[in-house]
């Protein structure tokens, strides 16, 4: 019956250093960080090996449950894996034991409110885009594929879309969407 603690910070820019620190103070035998966003699990490296490593009896301690994920279709999923294996979820900052029906309440409810944190955010920056197109200050990124190129080695060198791709690094369905257009350079 172990302790392992999980910290996550969304940039690489903030610091995990409390939250290492609030984990170890919890009892965490082991603490797993890493600079991942929580929106999807896609990418958390660290996390996937703690929840394989976890076994029966162990306990995951994080600080907040918006550490372990921000969407609630994640959180089912993580706490799902964690019942299925007799693993026990607790937070040093809230009042989450899933070894307890409050505290598995109380997990539903914060994890339904980091995903709606996570929506607004998106919305602000949607508006946010929207404004900045309108007065002419967002263009978005800059193409990374030039067509010019693409036709140069589609009929100069007689390459394939395939061999076109490779040359570029860019995916095959990009030089068959520049192909296709009508607006040939």
């Amino acid at each position: 019956m172990a302790i392992y603690g999980y910290a996550r910070a969304s940039t690489l820019d903030q610091d995990v250093a409390i939250q290492e620190e609030a984990l170890r103070q919890a009892g965490c035998e082991v603490i797993r960080s890493e600079k991942a966003s929580g929106t999807t699990r896609t990418g958390r490296s660290e996390l996937a090996l703690l929840l394989q490593f976890l076994r029966p009896g162990d306990t995951l301690v994080v600080t907040r449950v918006d550490r372990l994920a921000r969407s609630i279709k994640d959180l089912q999923d993580i706490v799902h894996e964690l019942r299925a294996k007799g693993v026990a979820l607790k937070a040093t900052e809230q009042p989450i034991d899933t070894t307890t029906s409050a505290g598995k309440a109380f997990l539903d409810m914060l994890g339904v409110f980091a995903e709606f944190e996570t929506n607004l955010r998106r919305e602000r920056q949607m508006e946010g885009i929207s404004r900045a197109k309108a007065k002419g200050v967002y263009k978005g990124r800059k193409p990374s594929i030039d067509p010019a190129e693409v036709w140069r080695l589609r009929t100069e060198e007689k390459l394939g879309p395939t061999a076109i791709a490779q040359r570029l690094g860019i995916g095959r369905a990009s030089v068959y969407r520049v192909l296709a257009g009508a607006d040939r350079p």
